[in-house]
Order: structure tokens, then sequence, then C-alpha cells
């Protein structure tokens, strides 16, 4: 088996602006809507340098203060969804969700590994994304 890479990461942030306004200022990221409302795709490279991770800033789907999820949640670029939905199984974890489509980007599905932390495998539609 190849290693597969970190390609992305999101941040789930019950107040939206003041997190933009918190990563701008310590980082620099430069954010871009995208999508529904609340949400950004993060660029953390610069104009000169562009490498980088892709992030997201998005609202939590629940607050912090119930249920809400603190940290940040990575997607990992797989090319055999299937393959690795198999392997998350018979190592431990569950699956979050089955498979979902998102127009432009690619397929993904969501795991929750052995210590309770949700991960993304995401088939991009873009070979150069992973």
């Amino acid at each position: 088996m190849s290693a597969h890479h970190v390609v992305h990461f999101a941040i789930h942030a019950d107040d939206v602006s003041r997190a933009r306004q918190f990563y701008e200022a310590v980082f620099g990221w430069r954010f871009e809507p995208w999508g529904p409302p609340d949400f950004y795709l993060i660029h953390t490279g610069s104009e000169d340098e562009p490498r980088g991770i892709h992030g997201a800033l998005q609202k939590r789907s629940e607050p912090l203060s119930g249920a809400g999820m603190r940290g940040f949640e990575c997607t990992i670029s797989v090319r055999d969804l299937a393959g690795v939905r198999s392997a998350v199984e018979a190592a431990g974890g569950t699956i979050k969700f089955k498979e979902i489509t998102i127009p432009t980007v690619g397929t993904m599905f969501q795991f929750v590994d052995t210590e309770g932390n949700v991960v993304g495998a995401m088939r991009y539609d873009d070979p150069g994304m992973g």
C-alpha cells in the first residue's frame, strides 16, 4: 500500500467571523467564500509561494457547548475509496457516513478512528490534489 497525504483540513467554529479574523491575524491566511453560507476555503500559501495545505472554515453543525466538534478535521487523499473503507473497518474504525460527491471536488466518506477522531477520505476529481 502506498502512503496517503493529508490534503485538507477543516476548522469548525461557532462564530465563523471571529474565527476568520483570528486566523487572518495570526497566520495571514486568506479566506474565500465558497458553497453554503458560513463556509470559506482557506488558502494557507501566499501569492509568492502558493504551496500550502487546502483548508476550510465552517459553521459547526452543533454548538461546542453541546456535542460540537473541537479541533481540526483532516481529509486524506485516496485513490480507492472502497479499499480504504474496508481497511478502516478491519482496523477497528467505524464509518460515519458513506460516500457523498462534492461537485467539482470529488467523492468522499468520513470515518471515526479508534480514538473517536473524525477523518475524511477523499478521491479528488483532480489527480493533482493528492
